[in-house]
């Protein structure tokens, strides 16, 4: 008999690959409740985000597969939301494409750095700056699609929140945070980097 619970994490990764064009679906779609199924759908991709990898180590199930695809599976959710709040017009002076081009340089960059290193047998030495920075994108993600919501539902605060900015400041910190965290792994992994690119 297969023993589905070694498969958990993984089965939790590939959803959450899954569940990142559904959001995307529901977030340009215009009809009743969309936005809300939307934050739904990336709350509970979220909630895989956490469960999968604490799973995966309290067991020791950490596989190849999981060590490759889940930092995949987190960046495709979260560059989707990004990119697609890119698209809204509403959005369209809180959110800007600077900041998001500069996230995904930071988390793909990263990304591709970790797998590299996972490749040669090594660990990339990180920081609680990196789960500070998923703190932040995760809110801030969050935060615009209640503020979507809001709008979708003509809630009066919605025009409190453009007025004042707070979403493009959210972005803003956002942005340097992650972008900060990307030269504080640069730093951190300098060896490694020194390396990989001087090498002769």
């Amino acid at each position: 008999m297969i023993n589905i619970k070694i498969y958990i994490p993984n089965i939790l990764t590939f959803s959450r690959i899954l569940l990142a064009p559904i959001f995307l679906y529901f977030l340009f779609s215009n009809f009743d409740h969309s936005k809300l199924v939307a934050l739904i759908i990336f709350l509970i991709a979220s909630i895989t985000d956490a469960f999968d990898g604490f799973y995966a180590r309290k067991y020791n199930l950490v596989t190849k597969f999981g060590i490759f695809f889940d930092p995949i599976a987190d960046k495709l959710l979260v560059l989707s939301a990004f990119y697609g709040f890119i698209f809204i017009p509403i959005l369209s002076s809180e959110v800007k494409l600077w900041m998001i081009l500069l996230i995904s340089f930071r988390d793909i960059f990263v990304t591709i750095l970790r797998l590299i290193m996972e490749y040669k047998g090594m660990t990339m030495i990180t920081s609680k700056l990196g789960k500070v920075k998923t703190i932040f994108q995760m809110t801030t993600i969050i935060f615009v699609l209640m503020y979507l919501i809001m709008f979708s539902y003509d809630i009066n605060y919605w025009q409190f929140i453009s007025e004042k900015s707070i979403i493009y400041f959210c972005m803003f910190v956002t942005t340097l945070i992650t972008f900060y965290t990307g030269v504080h792994y640069c730093c951190y992994n300098y060896k490694f980097l020194q390396g990989l690119f001087l090498k002769k």
